[in-house]
């Protein structure tokens, strides 16, 4: 039996030191190829403004995507990210129906899928940069830039390949996708969207 643990606790030693290991920031180090979102290390934030006495927050929890990524030219990779709308997350089961299913709000019974597809990007220095693409909601499809910030890349504990972070924020309007009810009332219009994301390496 202590000739078999052994070996098992430096098999686990030595996984949670790689998984200790920090990110590389360089780009060029990272896998070309597909990847995968992991949903258990992605997130959708998004608040608006509660008649200017908070920022009411929430998100989503039913998030999937695909990488294409290019450690040689990463303004080449493409990106395309889908959302349920009937995923959204207050806090508040009850309300969360409402907000997914209603038609003055993400109408998720109609439209089905929140979409975003990167059509370009830019490039500002080693980790940073934009990408613009296009954001369907509630059947309505529009561009949206994201400010993006690359994480690095390195290994995330069970899985084996390679995995890839960012971080991205950005501003809309939920005006241009016809969610323009109560905004007379106090109820923001701009919303801010903070994301998070971890793709790992398709095998």
């Amino acid at each position: 039996m202590k000739a078999l643990i052994f070996p098992l606790l430096l098999t686990i030693t030595a996984t949670l030191a790689a998984c200790a290991t920090p990110p590389t920031l360089d780009v060029a180090a990272a896998p070309e190829g597909a990847y995968v979102l992991d949903p258990a290390h992605a997130s959708v934030n998004w608040s608006i403004s509660h008649s200017g006495l908070s920022l009411y927050t929430a998100r989503f929890d039913d998030i999937s995507g695909a990488l294409d990524f290019n450690p040689t030219d990463p303004t080449a990779s493409r990106l395309d990210i889908r959302i349920d709308p009937l995923s959204v997350s207050t806090g508040d089961a009850e309300w969360d129906a409402t907000l997914g299913t209603d038609g003055k709000y993400f109408d998720g019974e109609t439209h089905c899928e929140i979409r975003f597809v990167s059509t370009s990007a830019v490039k500002h220095n080693e980790s940073s940069g934009t990408v613009t693409g296009d954001l369907t909601l509630r059947g309505i499809t529009k561009p949206v830039t994201l400010d993006v910030t690359y994480n690095g890349s390195g290994k995330s504990f069970g899985h084996p390949g390679a995995t890839l972070g960012f971080s991205a924020r950005g501003k809309i309007n939920r005006s241009d996708w016809g969610m323009d009810y109560l905004t007379n009332f106090g109820i923001g219009d701009e919303v801010t969207l903070r994301i998070e994301a971890e793709f790992n390496e398709a095998k």
